[in-house]
């Protein structure tokens, strides 16, 4: 582990997700994460050897201050399948019994995904799409458009029913808003707490592949606990920053922690 940063009821880790599982523990109550796809092109040579920027950001946008390029994104299906189920297995060692898993992917690879959660020991329990809205990336007129992604989500073992909520939505619409995006691919931090309502309040959030910490602001926002990790080190110090921002707002969140949870702050 090169560094550790401890903000509030957050703690970051600068490292690769490989290492840092190995010497953290838990046990935690979700995984909830956003990996690189290793997908993007139409050939295996456009997937292993473009660079993130060059896969997946329009040619206008490759200079905005978001799309630093991260590493990770260029294996073949294979090879990120195995990957995923060798950190998927670290991380469910440290889940508690039912708790939640929910990771990211897109279309190309929604089944190598489905096959890696299970491979890591969890129980694989569905999909939730994520529907970007009509205004996503638009391809040639001939397509279908391809405005969603897939959350794949189980869990450790049974999953009792929740004693705070529920059932939660099986598809989620949020669009993009690329103003407040600050990484090429971040979630909107408000499609993240859509989905972190399920785990248990107070719980601790395990995020492997944090980005600019999305997941942990959301956490954050609706009183749980969270756990980091990134490689990079500039979207590392982006993390740094939301969170320090996150925290500070931590007075106005805890004096309304039931009106977070109905969604009415969001």
């Amino acid at each position: 582990m090169i560094r550790v940063e401890i903000i509030g009821d957050a703690t970051l880790y600068l490292g690769d997700a490989l290492e840092v599982l190995q010497d953290i523990d838990g046990p935690f109550d979700a995984l909830v994460t956003d990996p690189p796809y290793s997908s993007g092109g139409m050939t295996r040579g456009d997937r292993a050897l473009q660079s993130a920027v060059a896969k997946y950001v329009n040619s206008d946008a490759t200079h905005a201050a978001h799309n630093i390029d991260f590493t990770g994104d260029n294996r073949d299906s294979r090879s990120w399948a195995f990957w995923c189920s060798m950190w998927m297995a670290l991380a469910h060692d440290r889940m508690r019994p039912g708790a939640y898993v929910m990771v990211f992917t897109d279309w190309r690879q929604l089944p190598s995904l489905t096959d890696a959660v299970q491979a890591g020991g969890f129980v694989w329990r569905g999909l939730v799409p994520w529907d970007k809205t009509e205004s996503s990336r638009a391809p040639h007129t001939g397509y279908f458009r391809h405005q969603c992604e897939y959350v794949v989500w189980g869990s450790n073992g049974p999953l009792a029913p929740s004693e705070h909520g529920g059932p939660w939505p099986g598809c989620i619409r949020e669009r993009v808003d690329h103003r407040e995006k600050q990484h090429m691919t971040g979630k909107p931090v408000s499609l993240m707490a859509d989905l972190l309502r399920a785990t248990t309040p107070g719980g601790l959030i395990l995020d492997p592949f944090m980005g600019s910490a999305s997941t942990g602001v959301a956490a954050l926002q609706l009183g749980r606990r969270f756990v980091g990790i990134e490689k990079s080190l500039q979207y590392f110090d982006v993390s740094c920053r939301r969170l320090e921002a996150a925290h500070a707002q931590g007075r106005l969140f805890a004096d309304a922690p039931m009106a977070l949870e109905q969604g009415a702050l969001l």
